[in-house]
């Protein structure tokens, strides 16, 4: 039932590194009407608020390297999403609804005491961090997104796109019933390359719910000729956007438009040889690119 994408080899932190902000985060949990949603922060509460939104199969730790990298600029918290990890697992498909996702945001956001925050979003952290952008702007200073095209344009290519609908084969074969019954914490981390990363996702997914994971899938991700969405507001933040061009699920032709669905300045960046994992395919460049972004958009703000 595992989508078999092929992923490159890609460089990691060294597993010290990795260990240094095990040890270094602090622990935290947000509460959306009853559900508690766990994420780890780092950085000074004084600086500007940036949220870390992981995707599937992952945790809060898919974005150390770029925590690492932000956090003596930003205070930087990472989420686990409802189903996943240290936070709650509510049974039923109706709780993984969009709208609750994106609540569950809002609440971490209220519960760092912000107004607004830099959304970063991969994969479903990507659907959630633009929905929350379209639905609750005022929470979204800036947008930044990592292989996941705007809900709009893969809602097109799903409709006409032969490959596209050949390429979310995996996704909607995870929409059927008891699918989650052939999941296992080693077979979803076939794409973690170091064995010391792995083991520590190995332990987060034990600690997780296979069926809440594929209830993000039952809940809101669109049969071919459906959508995702019934109305797309445009996106009033600023918007940066990553593209491995070697992701399988999601094809590059998603992104085409997506400059007609925001109405500030799009940044757009296609990574040939890299995968679908982005952020962590290529760390070092995604994390000096956001740097240099954010750095150059807060000075216009100022």
């Amino acid at each position: 039932m595992l989508a078999r994408i092929t992923f490159c080899l890609f460089v990691l932190l060294p597993y010290t590194a990795m260990a240094n902000i095990l040890e270094s985060v602090t622990h935290h949990h947000a509460d959306n009407d009853g559900v508690k949603i766990h994420y780890v922060a780092l950085g000074n509460t004084e600086k500007p608020l940036v949220v870390f939104i992981h995707g599937f199969p992952d945790f809060w730790y898919s974005w150390r390297s770029q925590m690492s990298a932000l956090a003596d600029s930003y205070r930087v918290v990472a989420v686990d999403l409802r189903g996943y990890n240290g936070s709650d697992k509510p049974e039923g498909v109706e709780n993984y609804a969009m709208p609750l996702l994106v609540a569950d945001i809002a609440a971490v956001i209220g519960t760092e005491e912000r107004e607004s925050a830099i959304i970063v979003g991969h994969d479903w952290g990507g659907a959630i961090s633009w929905s929350l952008a379209m639905t609750r702007p005022e929470l979204v200073s800036h947008l930044i997104i990592l292989n996941l095209p705007h809900p709009k344009g893969l809602s097109r290519e799903l409709k006409n796109s032969h490959a596209q609908q050949q390429a979310s084969q995996y996704a909607f074969n995870f929409q059927q019933p008891n699918s989650h019954e052939f999941l296992t914490a080693e077979n979803l981390t076939f794409w973690v390359k170091d064995p010391e990363a792995r083991k520590e996702y190995v332990k987060a997914f034990e600690n997780s719910s296979f069926e809440s994971m594929l209830n993000f899938y039952r809940a809101n991700y669109p049969k071919p000729g459906e959508s995702f969405f019934n109305e797309y507001p445009k996106v009033k933040s600023p918007v940066l956007m990553f593209h491995g061009l070697d992701d399988t699920a999601l094809l590059p032709e998603a992104l085409n438009d997506t400059w007609n669905w925001v109405e500030k300045d799009l940044t757009l960046i296609t990574i040939p040889g890299a995968d679908h994992f982005v952020q962590q395919a290529r760390p070092n460049y995604i994390n000096n690119t956001i740097r240099d972004w954010l750095k150059r958009q807060l000075s216009n703000t100022l």
